[in-house]
């Protein structure tokens, strides 16, 4: 019985938030129908032409997925570099903040002309709309290691490898999964910004809604962004789901806290 309470409290408030939503979406729709479908029309739209939209998603989450993978693959080892060589941290972390504040759409055209229309740019954009969080959580976490177990183990003689696979790592998932939670839906919008700017093919969601613009087709702008919304939740969930599984240790201190 209180497993049953527990999980309507988890699932109760946001399904009557979401439903609160979509009773304002409907409402505005009402008062405003040369600019807003109704939710039905909406949701015919998805059910009318559910592969288009499935294809389109399909897309999108190759561009989320190899920017992700990709970022990560730059972030983590120079982070892992950062950690070991203050130096290289004093020189490169100026470089990577200028990166990150720089608005992600001027770097879309530089990419185009380097490597043609295609998914290139988009991977590109998508990869430097994250990296800056991956590699600040990467290294916040290497540098989150116990000083006191870093001091036995270095009285122990341990390499900097050892140092780094049983210490270090170890103590950087929870920081990394915490960035998952931002990267993931932030990977999201960069694809989609990338759709938007690094244009030259019709496929994508990003391109979906581009096109749709283009011929005031308003159900189909909707019915998108419905699909958007939904692919960033499950992310989400994907990345809170991967997070109980790998962190039952912290789950279990979090409760008793």
């Amino acid at each position: 019985m209180t497993s049953h309470r527990s999980r309507l409290g988890a699932w109760l408030p946001p399904v009557v938030a979401f439903a609160l939503l979509a009773g304002l979406w409907q409402l505005l729709a009402q008062h405003n129908a040369d600019f807003i479908p109704s939710v039905p029309a909406t949701m015919a739209e998805l059910s009318d032409n559910p592969a288009l939209f499935w294809s389109n998603t399909l897309v999108t989450v190759r561009e989320v997925a190899v920017g992700l993978a990709a970022s990560l693959v730059a972030a983590f080892p120079l982070a892992v570099l950062m950690c070991h060589v203050r130096t290289i941290e004093r020189a490169l972390m100026p470089v990577a903040v200028v990166v990150n504040v720089t608005p992600v759409v001027s770097y879309a055209p530089v990419f185009v002309l380097l490597f043609g229309f295609g998914s290139t740019p988009r991977y590109l954009v998508t990869a430097i709309v994250v990296f800056f969080p991956l590699l600040v959580n990467s290294l916040a976490g290497l540098r989150s290691a116990d000083p006191e177990v870093l001091d036995v183990m270095r009285t122990l003689d341990a390499s900097s490898w050892e140092v780094l696979w049983r210490l270090r790592l170890p103590g950087s998932l929870p920081f990394l999964l915490a960035a998952g939670r931002v990267c993931l839906p932030l990977a999201v919008v960069g694809a989609v910004v990338a759709e938007f700017v690094a244009s030259g093919s019709s496929s994508g969601l990003g391109s979906m809604i581009f096109a749709a613009l283009e011929t005031n087709q308003k159900t189909v702008i909707y019915a998108a962004i419905v699909v958007l919304v939904a692919l960033g939740l499950v992310l989400t969930a994907l990345i809170t789901l991967l997070e109980r599984r790998l962190l039952t240790w912290r789950t279990g201190v979090d409760r008793h806290a």
